[in-house]
């Protein structure tokens, strides 16, 4: 699967992330590769709207409802149109603890969990949090694009043998760097299962084909 995450960027803002996930829906349907996107929480509910394919929260707080100014919880997420979140991006970094309130909050309210980690031995710590998904990501290879698959493929597969004996259900992505369809196709090679993306496709000139290229890598490599 792929995961395009709009992180904050004006290409993936209001009419704009309306747009570029109708393009994901389109990619998705071309190619029968599973597309799942994160906008910004603004446009959560209207791109939920918009399309039939995974829309998710970039993240998503700890808290239950009450007074908690400022911060998101699982149950407006879910009301708003969301099947899940990220939690714990590099950009968003939340304590252990959180992440494990987290992904219990969102499995009690039926949605997923993609945690994110920035080396191994904490995507393994991650993993024995039972969220649905980990996708590990260095975080000095975000934006960077060099791919992570290339750059770095040990931390992917010391990721994959440490996940697979603490929790081997956990589905595993990876991230950071990946701009190209031989990225996606070098990190499913070493046993990954999806690709977690954004400034690749979200800045894209032609983000159609850009992630088209992405998709048809992932098509061919299951």
């Amino acid at each position: 699967m792929i995961i395009v995450n709009y992180k904050t960027y004006p290409e993936g803002l209001s009419r704009n992330a309306a747009e570029l996930s109708r393009i994901a829906e389109h990619v998705h349907e071309e190619t029968g590769v599973s597309i799942g996107v994160c906008p910004q929480y603004v446009d959560l509910r209207e791109t939920a709207k918009a399309v039939k394919i995974p829309v998710l929260s970039q993240h998503v707080d700890c808290y239950e409802a009450g007074a908690h100014t400022g911060s998101v919880n699982v149950e407006a997420v879910k009301d708003a149109g969301a099947i899940g979140s990220l939690l714990n991006h590099s950009e968003k970094r939340i304590r252990l603890s959180d992440i494990g309130k987290t992904v219990d909050g969102l499995k009690k309210t039926g949605l997923i969990s993609v945690v994110c980690a920035d080396t191994a031995a904490v995507s393994a710590a991650a993993a024995a949090l039972n969220p649905d998904m980990v996708a590990i990501e260095p975080p000095e290879l975000i934006g960077s694009g060099i791919a992570v698959s290339k750059a770095k493929p040990d931390v992917l597969t010391d990721t994959i043998a440490l996940i697979n004996k603490v929790n081997p259900s956990v589905t595993i992505l990876c991230g950071a760097g990946i701009t190209k369809g031989e990225d996606v196709s070098s990190a499913m090679r070493l046993g990954i299962k999806g690709i977690l993306v954004a400034s690749g496709i979200v800045k894209a000139k032609d983000r159609r084909t850009a992630l088209m290229d992405l998709a048809e890598a992932a098509r061919k490599a299951t």
